[in-house]
């Protein structure tokens, strides 16, 4: 080898050494065009060029490994220089060639009776398949098997793929506990650095993925921590750094940093690719919606649909931020029914809770309730107690049950031990609202002041405007009415409609038309013309 082409190559391996992915790349295909590289050096060539983004550079170099390997009869090699090449094809949405690889590894497993780890490739790739087409209980089944294989040769990317599925496996056959452990299993083989790095980013993605699915935010943020700090570590990676973006955007936004969930979700939006471009565009309008800024949010919405992800519920949750509380009704009620996917019926489920309420459907509002209910008895953890709660504890004050504080209480205790500050100030909003109805006017302004304190610090506009207008004081001379009856008056002389009432206040139109009804009477007038010019004569609201 000429001494320039030497130069290049030590420069290529020391670059791949380092985990930098882009020197690693130029220097490798440098030498390549220089002179045929050898077949771990192809092998080198083909991760770094990956990991840089060029598919077709990594598929053309592997290809070229195999071919090799194959001349000289190094057929387990060969085998598992295909199953990678299927590995990535297949993940990088080319299914057609990823399955004609794979029937290439196979092919050379059964040939030559390889046995073994290559073989437990397979096995795990086989459990993969039964878990994408519905068959939980088979895919644990050959899982299991693949991993005793990987756990035996002491393989730990066989170990890591069959523990993956596994995991995902686990969740839905209600296996909690025994997928938490194997999460844990797979974060000791990449915290060992033991995997090839385009499966260490699988494995990342994978596993947090799961912890959303069993609602383990404490996890979720564990995982995505060090999957930051894994892609940070390598210059030019790019296949992951998407996925990673929107993870951290997501748990940003739940821990109220809004500000920099903002430009991360913005960055994710550029970089992730299918599917992930979805998520970080159903992100970035969640972040619109909660601002305020609704014509982004539904920008960002419909780029989310673009890209193949469902903009709902935030969409439904827009609809009624926008006063078009019949849409958000109309799509409330169809998620409901339609919505199996453990992954995101609790969220649609607490929305449909929310819009039920606003829109005057309490049988809807109720049964999101319930259903909240039970899955956080069956389910137990933190996120789905907290849930279940918030969702009880709005029914119950939308009922004007005695009952309402103490399940919101609950629920706030629940969000501040989930570091979750805008559902705690939103639990506080409804606390105030149980107080006030129970006549405690002085502890509810401390849970309004409490709740506008948060609200102004994460920038929630909207929930800003809705408290400062509950938080109104109450005047001595209010004409004999109720804390909750003055705050019906209120929203008359606003021009809102009986329905409109209960959406904000969270009470049902039947309990809304009651109060107009004792708010009449007390006041001895006959319409809400006349109370709107009492609520003005009398100062209880403030002139416009």
């Amino acid at each position: 080898m000429k001494g320039m082409d030497a130069e290049r190559l030590t420069q290529g391996r020391s670059a791949y050494a380092r985990r930098d992915w882009s020197g690693a790349f130029a220097a490798l295909s440098a030498a390549d065009r220089d002179g045929p590289l050898a077949t771990d050096d192809l092998k080198l060539l083909a991760v770094s060029a990956y990991l840089v983004g060029d598919d077709a550079a990594s598929a053309d170099a592997m290809t070229r490994a195999y071919g090799a390997l194959v001349a000289v009869g190094d057929h387990r090699t060969a085998a598992r220089v295909a199953f990678y090449l299927s590995f990535q094809l297949t993940n990088g949405a080319e299914p057609a060639r990823g399955g004609g690889w794979l029937a290439r590894s196979r092919d050379l497993v059964e040939r030559y009776a390889l046995g073994g780890a290559e073989a437990a490739l397979l096995v795990a790739n086989e459990a993969h398949g039964l878990l994408m087409g519905g068959d939980a209980a088979g895919a644990y089944r050959l899982a299991e098997r693949a991993a005793l294989v990987g756990r035996e040769s002491g393989d730990p990317e066989v170990l890591t793929l069959a523990l993956l599925t596994l995991v995902h496996a686990g969740l839905q056959l209600g296996r909690t506990k025994e997928a938490t452990a194997q999460m844990d299993e797979v974060m000791l083989a990449v915290s060992r650095d033991e995997l090839l790095p385009p499966v260490a980013g699988v494995a990342y993605c994978s596993v947090i993925m799961a912890c959303f699915e069993c609602h383990d935010l404490g996890r979720a943020r564990e995982w995505t921590a060090a999957l930051s700090g894994w892609c940070d570590a390598q210059s030019g990676l790019v296949p992951y750094r998407g996925v990673c973006l929107v993870h951290r955007t997501e748990l940003m936004t739940l821990s109220g940093n809004w500000a920099d969930a903002l430009a991360e979700a913005a960055r994710a939006c550029a970089q992730a690719g299918r599917p992930a471009a979805g998520e970080a565009f159903y992100r970035l309008g969640e972040l619109h919606r909660l601002r305020g800024d609704f014509a982004d949010a539904e920008d960002a919405f419909r780029r989310a649909n673009a890209w193949g992800r469902e903009p709902e519920p935030g969409l439904a949750r827009l609809r009624a931020a926008q006063d078009r509380v019949d849409a958000a009704l109309i799509a409330a009620r169809r998620l409901y029914a339609e919505t199996a996917d453990p992954a995101t019926r609790v969220d649609v489920l607490a929305a449909c809770v929310e819009i039920g309420l606003r829109a005057g459907d309490p049988v809807l509002a109720g049964s999101a309730a319930a259903a909240l209910d039970e899955l956080a008895t069956a389910d137990g953890s933190l996120l789905l107690r907290a849930r279940a709660a918030h969702g009880a504890g709005l029914v119950l004050l939308a009922d004007g049950s005695a009952e309402a504080g103490g399940a919101l209480r609950r629920a706030w205790r629940l969000w501040q031990e989930l570091d979750m500050p805008y559902e705690a100030a939103s639990a506080r909003v409804a606390i105030g609202q149980a107080l006030r109805a129970g006549g405690d006017e002085d502890a509810a302004q401390l849970e309004f002041d409490a709740a506008r304190w948060w609200f102004e610090q994460l920038g929630a506009a909207p929930d800003l405007a809705r408290v400062a207008t509950l938080a109104v004081g109450v005047p001595r001379d209010a004409g004999g009415l109720t804390d909750r009856e003055l705050e019906v008056l209120r929203l008359v002389a606003s021009g809102r409609t009986n329905r409109a009432i209960a959406g904000e206040l969270f009470l049902s139109e039947k309990t809304v038309a009651r109060h107009v009804s004792n708010i009449f009477a007390k006041l001895d007038v006959t319409s809400r013309a006349a109370a709107t010019a009492y609520a003005y004569d009398h100062r209880l609201v403030a002139p416009t």
